[in-house]
């Protein structure tokens, strides 16, 4: 299928928007980005590289953001010095990276990252030397260590608002791709033919997605419209690199319209198959569950609080869960044995696309389980229940669940009540379950039910149950 779409697409390309060979300079009169908004080490290495000789600049991010009014999460440097050349002229830098090579500066717990001018592929391999440059066969960039001059970085980068260098020295900024313009205009605007772009690095589809989101930016209709037809090509990404990916998706304060744009585009189906799928037969259900919890992911984090991908994992897989679960049972299959299953197999399809860590597919199968031994409250079970290190993700899974209205018969309800009884409440909570199972009428809740204000999360806790 994927050979199908790549021929249909590598019909005569649509001719590329116009790049400037020169730069539109803009002096520091013209905006109001100065040297000191900057971080002191970054305008260091820019400083120290042009005395050595080189050009340097501040690209990217750290210029794109200051101009938007948002503080950089990072500064990036781009330079004519070649990585070897930047590691000697800094002790504390260290080259990483194989398709792309980068140099790291260190200054304490702040890394400069500083990348070498690159010019654009030449479209036949044979013309490349394969030891800097390579493709596979849909076009997709395999090694990017083809340098070139400053304006043929300008003509490879992904959008225009990415185009902006940044000269410390004289506080002007170089702009090659009118990037100040759709910075103004909040676009997302993809540099060159669209499909060509896409086609050397489908991530950029998700990156056009994320931007944004997070600068609340519109996709121009060039750069948006070939993205539902050549989604698909994300299956051939690395499942590695597609959940780095899908960590800066969803974890950087914007998940829930994030998510609402990779449905609109056709690009969550690739990220989450069995989800996607969950999400067209119950739109309703899945699709509250699946907002809820990226709407307290975006809470946590705008408070300043911790968070992690386990408990998001679960959420957003969990829609799928349920129906496997319940065709285990038909088979014959016990409750716990069959939410263990079904909870291994989808996971392990998941990690096909996305690589999920052990170190998070182990909570989200315990916060998983949990759902299915939450109900069984008789005798010490309910003690020994909230005891368990996992029984807080496992809660605030089940008010999750409930808030996007599945039906637990008040289990959340208990739960909080059980939370905050004495022991002798407890015991008095437990026979009463015992009595409507011998079918006696119930005694009295301690509190008011349904209307008893819910358990908040801990302190400690990422507001999804997750220390």
């Amino acid at each position: 299928m994927l050979k199908k779409l790549i021929q249909s697409i590598r019909s005569p390309l649509r001719k590329k928007r116009a790049v400037r060979t020169t730069p539109e300079v803009i002096g520091n009169h013209q905006h109001p980005l100065r040297r000191e908004q900057f971080s002191r080490n970054a305008v260091n290495v820019v400083e120290r590289l042009q005395k050595a000789g080189y050009q340097a600049y501040v690209v990217g991010g750290g210029v794109r953001d200051p101009l938007l009014g948002i503080p950089p999460k990072d500064f990036d440097v781009a330079t004519s010095a070649t990585p070897e050349q930047v590691r000697a002229e800094f002790r504390n830098a260290r080259v990483i990276g194989r398709r792309f090579k980068l140099v790291h500066v260190h200054f304490g717990r702040e890394i400069i990252e500083v990348a070498t001018f690159r010019a654009n592929h030449p479209q036949d391999d044979d013309e490349s030397d394969s030891n800097q440059s390579s493709r596979n066969e849909s076009g997709r960039i395999l090694r990017d260590n083809v340098y070139g001059t400053l304006e043929d970085d300008a003509q490879r980068r992904d959008f225009t608002m990415n185009a902006l260098y940044f000269d410390v020295t004289a506080e002007r900024i170089l702009d090659y791709a009118h990037g100040v313009h759709d910075i103004r205009n909040r676009l997302i605007r993809l540099i060159g033919d669209p499909e060509q772009r896409y086609l050397e690095d489908p991530v950029r589809m998700l990156r056009a997605v994320r931007f944004a989101a997070k600068l609340d930016f519109e996709i121009e209709k060039h750069t948006a419209q070939p993205i539902h037809r050549l989604a698909p090509l994300l299956r051939d990404i690395p499942s590695a690199r597609l959940f780095d990916e899908v960590i800066k998706l969803f974890l950087s304060g914007h998940a829930e319209r994030t998510f609402e744009l990779l449905v609109h585009y056709g690009l969550f189906a690739p990220l989450f198959p069995a989800s996607a799928k969950a999400l067209e037969r119950d739109p309703e259900y899945a699709g509250k569950l699946i907002r809820q919890a990226l709407a307290n992911t975006d809470t946590r984090i705008h408070q300043g609080k911790p968070v992690t991908p386990a408990f998001l994992f679960a959420a957003l897989l969990w829609p799928a869960l349920p129906a496997r679960v319940l065709q285990l049972q038909e088979r014959g299959m016990p409750p716990i044995p069959a939410m263990q299953e079904a909870a291994q197999d989808l996971i392990y399809e998941q990690c096909q696309r996305t690589a999920v860590p052990k170190r998070f597919t182990i909570p989200i199968r315990e916060i998983w389980d949990m759902q299915e031994r939450l109900p069984r409250r008789q005798g010490k079970r309910a003690d020994m229940l909230l005891e368990n290190p996992r029984f807080r993700a496992g809660y605030d899974f089940l008010l999750l669940r409930e808030s996007a209205g599945e039906e637990t018969g008040g289990l959340g309800d208990w739960w909080t009540d059980y939370q905050d009884a004495s022991d002798s409440e407890r015991r008095g909570m437990i026979r009463n379950l015992s009595s409507q199972e011998d079918g006696a009428a119930p005694r009295k809740r301690r509190r008011g039910g349904s209307n008893r204000r819910r358990r908040g999360p801990r302190s400690d806790s990422d507001g999804a149950g997750n220390e």
